[in-house]
């Protein structure tokens, strides 16, 4: 009678088991992920340079994806509104535009990018006609700085 119940309870282990597996894929890209830890989006964006130039983890849904090359995706914030690109060696890895809506886990070296006044300019004048608003070149004074996540690898946990 013992030895029945102890395979009862190991089919019911490994059945349980396999379900659980089936129920969400995972896919690595690149060389994956090591970092030990996850930095919170958030944390990143409240202090951006104090992570400039670390090799750092993060996770979030995928909201968009570059539809080109899959050489970017954006990975919402735990802060509503807030977002990171990811960007990878064109060809090196390649997001489908499936993984949209699915949970990432990116790891890479946050970088800062300086861009130049007309570069600025360029970018607020974009970001104006996205959101319909009018836009004045003069009233840009000063540089942006841009940040993202240079990906060296990632994995996705598909729905």
């Amino acid at each position: 009678m013992r030895k029945l119940t102890l395979l009862m309870i190991l089919v019911l282990s490994l059945a349980l088991a396999s379900t659980a597996l089936a129920g969400g894929k995972e896919k690595v890209y690149g060389k994956g992920i090591s970092a030990p830890d996850t930095v919170r989006v958030s944390d990143v964006l409240a202090d951006p340079d104090a992570y400039v130039g670390k090799t750092i983890r993060v996770t979030g849904m995928a909201v968009a994806v570059c539809e080109h090359r899959g050489c970017w995706v954006s990975l919402a914030s735990d802060q509503e509104g807030e977002t990171i690109r990811v960007k990878v060696k064109d060809g090196e890895i390649v997001f489908p535009p499936e993984i949209k809506g699915d949970l990432v886990t990116a790891e890479g070296v946050w970088t800062a990018n300086q861009l130049t006044l007309e570069q600025t300019k360029a970018v607020c004048a974009a970001e104006a006609r996205k959101q319909g608003e009018d836009y004045d070149p003069d009233d840009v004074e000063t540089c942006m700085t841009t940040y993202q996540l240079s990906g060296t690898g990632a994995v996705v946990a598909s729905k």
